[in-house]
C-alpha cells in the first residue's frame, strides 16, 4: 500500500521540479537514467549468475562447502571471502538470499556478508595511501573481529 503512495509523491515532486526548472529537471532525469543503465547491466548480471549457479551447482556442494553442516570451516571460508571481495550491498544482499535458498547456512553467509561490507583487503592498498599502514590494519582487524561477534551471535541465537 505504500508504493503507490510513495510513486504519487515523486510524481509530484518531479511535476513541481519541471515547472520551476525545467532544463535542471532534464539533466537530472538524464544523469538518473544513466545510473540507472550502470545498475541494470550489474543486476542483470547478478540475475544471470544467481540463475547460473542455481542450475549448475549441485545444492548438497553448498551445503558440503557454507552449509549449516561446514561448521567453522564454512564460516571461515565465508569471512575470507568476503574479506577479498569488492561487491556493492544491492549486489551482495541479493547473492546472500540465493546462497540460502539452495543451502547455505545462516551464520556462514552471516559472516561472508560481514566481512564484505566491513573488512577491506581488496581496498587496503588505496587506505594504505590516506590512513597509513597502522589504521588500515587495525580498522581490518576490528571489522573482522566485529564480523566474527556477528556470527557468534547468529549462531547462539541459532538462526
Amino acid at each position: 500500500m505504500t508504493y503507490p503512495i510513495l510513486w504519487i509523491v515523486v510524481a509530484g515532486l518531479l511535476l513541481l521540479s519541471f515547472f520551476k526548472d525545467r532544463a535542471k529537471t532534464k539533466k537530472a532525469l538524464m544523469m538518473a537514467l544513466k545510473q540507472f543503465s550502470n545498475l541494470l547491466s550489474v543486476l542483470i548480471g547478478l540475475v544471470l549468475f544467481l540463475g547460473m549457479a542455481r542450475s549448475l551447482i549441485d545444492p548438497a556442494l553448498i551445503g558440503r562447502l557454507i552449509g549449516p553442516e561446514s561448521g567453522v570451516l564454512g564460516v571461515a571460508g565465508g569471512l575470507i571471502i568476503g574479506s577479498i571481495m569488492l561487491i556493492p550491498g544491492f549486489v551482495a544482499f541479493p547473492l546472500a538470499a540465493g546462497f540460502l535458498e539452495i543451502g547455505a547456512g545462516y551464520p556462514q553467509v552471516a559472516g561472508f556478508i560481514a566481512a564484505l561490507m566491513s573488512v577491506g583487503v581488496s581496498t587496503a592498498p588505496l587506505e594504505l595511501k590516506y590512513f597509513g599502514v597502522r589504521l588500515t590494519v587495525l580498522r581490518n582487524l576490528l571489522c573482522l573481529l566485529t564480523a566474527i561477534v556477528f556470527v557468534l551471535v547468529i549462531w547462539w541465537r541459532g538462526i
